[in-house]
């Protein structure tokens, strides 16, 4: 069905693999379309409890942009592609279920921004991590020098980006850029296990706290109180509230259906 993407489904885990390992996985005009037209099917998707992402071979999550379609990029050209990848992008970090990014290996530029549109990062020990657009004569396009200073602070962000320095694993682990390093081969191992500690959780009380989280980078708190109040008093009038109360009382395992 795609070119450059690789999607697999077991159970209620997705696991999408960004597949050009000639390229090391680099981000091209193709991947972005073909991207767009994934989040089309998955977010229809009501089984969907979590979804993984992580880049073929074990060299590069993905190793930036596609270098190549740089080259005659014009301004004209650079607002067009880089608002596709902020919607492509948004819509990831947006979706439904949480998003984890299994980072085997170099996560640099627009694949530093797709790790940062996901829920959690989880990277290999030869991970590295980098926003490298400046020592091209250009800036972040695909929204991160909105969501990088969120995660890591002003500061670190502000070096990152003006250096255009790459970080290995440990740092991006030091500074909160990733939420743990695993030796590689035991990568996917350690991803898919969060993925199903996560699927089990009730479906929609981890539907709206995603939410609540996303949305708390957002304006003042008082509205982020206020959501957070809203999005909890929901989750009070479901079936899964019930078996969930019902299960920890009962001291057994809860069945949840998203209801």
């Amino acid at each position: 069905m795609f070119k450059t993407l690789i999607y697999e489904k077991k159970e209620n885990i997705g696991l999408l693999t960004i597949n050009r390992p000639e390229k090391m996985n680099a981000i091209s005009n193709e991947l972005t379309t073909e991207l767009k037209k994934f989040l089309d099917k998955v977010e229809k998707d009501k089984d969907l409890r979590v979804l993984v992402i992580t880049g073929a071979g074990n060299k590069a999550f993905v190793a930036g942009a596609d270098i190549k379609e740089l080259i005659d990029r014009d301004a004209s050209q650079g607002r067009e592609v880089t608002q596709e990848r902020q919607e492509a992008f948004s819509r990831l970090e947006n979706l439904q279920v949480p998003v984890i990014a299994a980072v085997n290996g170099y996560a640099l530029g627009g694949g530093l921004e797709l790790a940062l549109a996901c829920s959690v990062r989880i990277a290999s020990d030869n991970a590295q991590f980098g926003a490298p657009e400046v020592k091209l004569g250009i800036i972040p396009g695909d929204g991160g020098t909105q969501r990088l200073p969120r995660l890591v602070g002003l500061g670190r962000a502000m070096e990152m980006i003006l250096t255009g320095d790459f970080i290995d694993a440990q740092e991006a682990f030091r500074i909160g850029l990733v939420n743990k390093v695993i030796p590689q081969k035991k990568l996917m191992e350690e991803a898919m296990a969060l993925a199903q500690k996560i699927a089990a959780r009730p479906p929609l009380a981890v539907r709206y706290a995603k939410e609540a989280v996303n949305r708390s980078q957002e304006g003042d708190r008082a509205s982020g109180f206020a959501l957070e109040s809203y999005l909890h008093a929901l989750t009070c009038t479901t079936e899964d509230k019930k078996e969930g109360v019902s299960a920890f009382l009962e001291k057994r395992k809860g069945k949840f259906k998203g209801k």
